[in-house]
């Protein structure tokens, strides 16, 4: 029972990391019907954002305290993350939201190789690593959970509550929710559909940029492919949950941290990735819409 609850932290704090992710995913679909295959590789961007960070900090502050370095890593990752994020809307998207569907999801492909090379080249092809930032552990009863492990859960449910109340209760978000249901009449209406698409991007850059900061305390390490499965497996947490519900990418990206944690631990670790997968494609069989997402009403 021990080694099964130590498995469902390591799950939960995996899966926070990618419910993260997820977020700026569903928010971006429920806004323009648009996967961002790039997003993975903001993701990533954030991470190294923060590595340079930390980097700088320690090279030219002795001594300087663990809380701040973390803040000014978060923070530097969320500002870089969003301000790349914004100009991949500008310049690649929004000149295709008119066109076939097809090619705004070219183009997102696209700007994910041009990320993920683009830091290839500045930063180099090996793996990252830092020091341990956060090193204590506390032992629960014979469950061993660290301090990172309660940061990164904590980090997502505060983000989580705060995006959830910008999108339901704020200007900001009845501008988004007008967007999501017709960007025309929104239009109609006074709202500026360009802005409220631009922030949305934005607002799930800075998500991401976290998660990346995150995942570089919690691992240690970044490369430039992590975008690619972490953005994947968060899409899949997107789609899983039910896409275009905040709650939901939450949701789905504790499932598949929890699933992967549990496979690895009792089957093989080959295969964890099929049984990740396997279980989106039974619940989307059963339920297409995901666990907490609506049905799509057509418009006539």
């Amino acid at each position: 029972m021990e080694y099964f609850v130590q498995q469902l932290v390591n799950g939960l704090t995996l899966g926070s990391i990618y419910g993260m992710i997820a977020i700026g995913y569903t928010m971006v679909y429920g806004i323009i019907g648009m996967i961002n295959f790039a997003h993975g590789d903001i993701f990533m961007l954030g991470g190294f954002a923060a590595l340079i960070v930390f980097l700088l900090l320690t090279t030219f502050i002795a001594g300087v305290p663990v809380v701040l370095a973390l803040l000014i890593m978060m923070v530097v990752g969320m500002l870089t993350a969003a301000l790349w994020n914004w100009t991949i809307e500008r310049v690649a998207y929004r000149p295709l939201r008119g066109s076939f569907r097809l090619a705004p999801l070219i183009t997102a492909i696209g700007m994910s190789i041009v990320l993920s090379n683009f830091i290839q080249v500045t930063q180099g092809p090996r793996n990252k690593p830092i020091p341990p930032l956060v090193s204590s552990v506390y032992d629960l009863f014979g469950i061993s959970v660290s301090l990172k492990q309660i940061i990164i859960v904590v980090i997502t449910a505060i983000l989580l509550s705060v995006f959830w109340y910008i999108v339901n209760r704020t200007p900001l978000g009845r501008a988004q929710r007008a967007t999501e249901q017709d960007r025309k009449m929104a239009a109609l209406l006074g709202v500026d559909v360009d802005r409220t698409i631009s922030v949305t991007f934005i607002m799930g850059a800075a998500l991401a940029a976290v998660a990346g900061a995150m995942y570089l305390m919690y691992y240690g390490v970044v490369v430039f492919t992590d975008g690619f499965a972490p953005g994947v497996k968060a899409f899949t947490a997107a789609v899983l949950g039910g896409i275009g519900s905040l709650p939901g990418a939450v949701l789905g990206g504790l499932l598949i941290g929890l699933i992967e944690s549990l496979w690895s631990a009792y089957f093989t670790i080959d295969y964890k990735d099929v049984a990740t997968f396997s279980i989106l494609a039974i619940v989307l069989i059963f339920k297409p819409s995901g666990i907490l997402g609506r049905p799509e009403v057509e418009k006539v």
